[in-house]
């Protein structure tokens, strides 16, 4: 395949790069598709970045990325190239949530060993570095409903600041059909974790994976290949969940990104 040189346009500016064509949203959140020549040798910050035999590749900036990464590239003949991205901040809302069971706030000292098994389960498939790029597929919304929880969002649950919110929730009634956004490989079914009830993980490559929390039947098993489209299981209320609804979540590794900007919008009837 023959590469042309192009300039990468955003933030209202265009700059020469060598070989290199980069497509996404530059701002926090965001997942980059980048394509170079095959055999490249890329990097962003100290990570090194998995490029496809057809020299795609991809990158993703977290909830709080810097407004500045370096992306370095390699070609075959040696040549190198670095270029700085600028990254759009964003502004987050704030969300409290007040009445909940003391439990589902601070988990009882007799669920902190499972709790910390779950988490090293999902952590070990979340970085994983799958050749296959099935995210090439592009992507469709997991379930239909209104969105009730975006990306980002900080929680305060009875009173206490807690982590973001780093999923895309969509309000719908148990039993709504949950489907697969796009090609991968189911990497993770749990029907009962503690936090998330049934939670589904599909690796999409190249250390992109999506998960689906509080599910309430699950149609899948850890090990099945699955296509945009296929069924996954139903939307629940499972785990450590206020009502029925879909947390649907995208990593790149252990980035957190935005599912919204990947999926287009729903429409405004859901």
């Amino acid at each position: 395949m023959k590469f042309l040189a192009v300039g990468l346009i955003f933030l209202g500016l265009s700059v020469p790069v060598m070989a290199l064509e980069l497509r996404g949203k530059f701002e926090q959140g965001g997942l980059i598709r980048g394509q170079t020549e095959p055999g490249a040798v890329v990097s962003v910050g100290e990570r090194k970045v998995r490029v496809s035999v057809n020299g795609v590749f991809i990158i993703g900036f977290t909830r709080d990325a810097s407004e500045r990464e370096i992306l370095s590239i390699r070609l075959p003949d040696g040549t190198t190239s670095e270029q700085t991205l600028a990254i759009k901040p964003r502004v987050y809302d704030i969300q409290r949530v007040d009445g909940l069971p003391s439990r589902m706030v601070t988990p009882p000292e007799s669920v902190l060993a499972r709790i910390k098994r779950e988490n090293a389960k999902i952590h070990a498939v979340r970085m994983n570095d799958r050749a296959e790029p099935f995210f090439e597929k592009g992507w469709v919304w997991p379930a239909k409903g209104r969105i009730s929880g975006v990306y980002g969002s900080q929680r305060i649950l009875n009173g206490k600041a807690r982590r973001p919110h780093y999923g895309v929730d969509v309000a719908a009634p148990v039993g709504v059909k949950v489907i697969a956004p796009s090609d991968g490989v189911v990497v993770l079914a749990e029907s009962s974790l503690y936090y998330t009830g049934g939670t589904i993980i599909l690796d999409h490559g190249h250390g992109l994976t999506s998960a689906f929390l509080h599910m309430s039947a699950l149609a899948v098993k850890a090990g099945q290949r699955v296509q945009q489209g296929d069924l996954l299981g139903a939307v629940g209320a499972t785990g450590r969940a206020t009502g029925p609804h879909l947390d649907w979540r995208i990593n790149w590794f252990d980035r957190r990104l935005d599912p919204a900007l990947l999926a287009p919008p729903l429409p405004e009837s859901q």
